[in-house]
């Protein structure tokens, strides 16, 4: 036996166990080597080489006629050895053990001795080496499991079906909403910014699927030779991440969006400049905490998004990956019952007030249509979580799969849909998408700002136009009006009445 293991090796000389012909046992656990040599080592019964990291190459099986047992770095690495077969093989051959009789035991021992008419000798000894080749398996580790599978990446044609679909309805609609919302910037009321910013978090979202998706089709049948590359290399962390921070993104300003319906309908039509600087702060602020907490996983908390080739913290089997998941769904769970108690109130509100206030309320009725999909898209979710903190083992690993890379990024693509097809400020937005000047191109010093609210939600701030250019750059709230000006002077639609609209300056 050689034991070398701790001895910081990175490379070892294609012939350097030429001249050991009778080494049966080797330990090169914990090294830094890249490649190994297998010259030489065809009488070899036991190999360890846990903890070389950078060796992420198969070894075939073929080099090692006499192995019994071996420790490899990767999962992966024991599908080259046929671990996965033997298994089911060797799972048959006790299942055929249990439910034969003595006598068909006896009888097969016989066969042995007797050549029976319909089988000839030679058939006999190849099911009798098939047999023993069967039974002669590698006792290799860490052996793949439900989650590290050797062939592809998704497992069933369920997940990949719904990872693909996922991901391309995810990617255009979320893109149109975006480019839609955001066409104007200098003409945007708070709960359409808010849903534009809810978009873009999709779209991230619509983009790890789509990268999932595309991993799993160029390395479909052969999976075991790119996995490990793929779950230690950066790829699979900046999809982690994006996951992570669309996700949460997303519940935040969802919950921000359920918050400003609430206060508005409660508070003043008119639009406060300190309230659209504190919903910028607040974006800002839900930005920065999604970035934290899908930041946690990088930094070794979680379990890390390279413990698995699905990058995301599995719920299942790591305690750390599942208190990590826990506390994601006690997060969003206080976030989905903030918006709950602020739409709750809003609908008390409106009850009492007059009809006026519960006419033009489109975009509130959106909102709350995108809060009940979530919530309830969000159940299996934390279903699976709170089941893995409680340990019951009743979901299978495709189910887990499916809930994870399917259910969990569904809002990524019913969101944007259901603003497209059920939100008439889209069709509006839609129809002027294109007709308009991109807003750099315009003068900033006669640019003015819409800032009521009301009025750009019935108006989309499309009928309104929003913009009026003055001859002077001194306007102020205080000034009087000016009696004389030029019609030319205020481009305003017949849509917009002047004296119900406010204007401050754009800086």
């Amino acid at each position: 036996m050689r034991n070398l293991a701790w001895n910081k090796i990175a490379i070892i000389h294609p012939s350097a166990f030429s001249t050991l012909p009778s080494l049966r046992k080797l330990d090169l656990s914990s090294n830094r080597l890249s490649s190994f040599p297998v010259t030489g080592l065809h009488g070899l019964t036991h190999l360890k080489l846990t903890g070389n990291h950078a060796l992420q190459s198969l070894i075939s099986s073929e080099n090692f006629p006499e192995l019994k047992v071996i420790e490899m770095p990767y999962a992966y690495q024991c599908c080259a050895f046929g671990v996965c077969e033997n298994v089911y093989k060797i799972s048959n051959q006790w299942n055929k053990g249990d439910n034969s009789s003595t006598d068909d035991l006896h009888k097969k021992d016989a066969g042995m001795f007797q050549i029976q008419d319909e089988r000839d000798l030679e058939d006999l000894l190849l099911d009798f080496e098939e047999d023993l080749k069967a039974l002669h398996s590698v006792q290799c580790s860490p052996s793949p499991g439900p989650f590290r599978l050797c062939e592809d990446l998704l497992g069933s044609w369920l997940v990949r079906i719904g990872v693909w679909a996922v991901a391309l309805l995810a990617l255009p609609c979320n893109a149109l909403v975006t480019s839609a919302v955001f066409r104007a910037p200098l003409c945007i009321s708070p709960v359409k910014l808010l849903v534009g910013l809810i978009a873009a978090a999709n779209l991230l979202a619509g983009v790890a699927s789509a990268v999932l998706a595309g991993v799993d089709a160029a390395t479909f049948g052969s999976f075991a030779r790119h996995g490990a590359r793929w779950e230690q290399g950066p790829g699979c962390r900046a999809v982690g991440f994006l996951s992570t921070f669309a996700a949460e993104s997303s519940v935040f300003l969802l919950t921000l969006a359920a918050l400003e319906r609430g206060l508005s309908g409660k508070g003043s039509a008119k639009f406060d400049a300190r309230a659209f600087s504190g919903l910028k702060a607040a974006v800002l602020l839900s930005a920065g905490l999604a970035l934290a907490v899908a930041a946690v996983p990088l930094l070794g908390g979680g379990g890390g998004y390279g413990a698995s080739p699905l990058c995301l913290p599995l719920p299942v089997g790591e305690p750390r990956a599942t208190g990590f998941a826990v506390a994601l769904v006690l997060l969003n769970s206080l976030c989905f019952l903030v918006m709950t108690a602020a739409y709750a109130r809003l609908y008390c509100g409106l009850e009492k007030g007059d009809p006026e206030s519960r006419g033009g309320c489109a975009m509130a009725k959106h909102v709350a249509l995108l809060l009940f999909t979530n919530c309830l898209l969000y159940c299996p979710v934390a279903f699976l979580s709170l089941s893995a903190l409680l340990r019951l083992t009743f979901l299978g690993p495709e189910v887990v799969t499916f809930i994870l890379l399917v259910v969990g990024p569904l809002p990524a693509c019913l969101n944007p849909l259901l603003y497209i097809l059920l939100n008439p400020h889209f069709k509006e937005d839609l129809g002027s998408l294109g007709k308009r000047a991109p807003f750099w191109t315009r003068s900033r010093r006669a640019s003015l700002m819409l800032i009521d609210p009301e009025d750009a939600e019935k108006q989309s701030c499309d009928s309104t136009q929003a913009l009026a250019t003055f001859a002077g750059a001194g306007l102020a709230y205080d000034l009087p009006p000016d009696p004389g000006p030029p019609a030319a002077a205020y481009p305003v639609t017949e849509s917009c009445h002047l004296s119900a609209v406010a204007f401050v300056p754009c800086l």
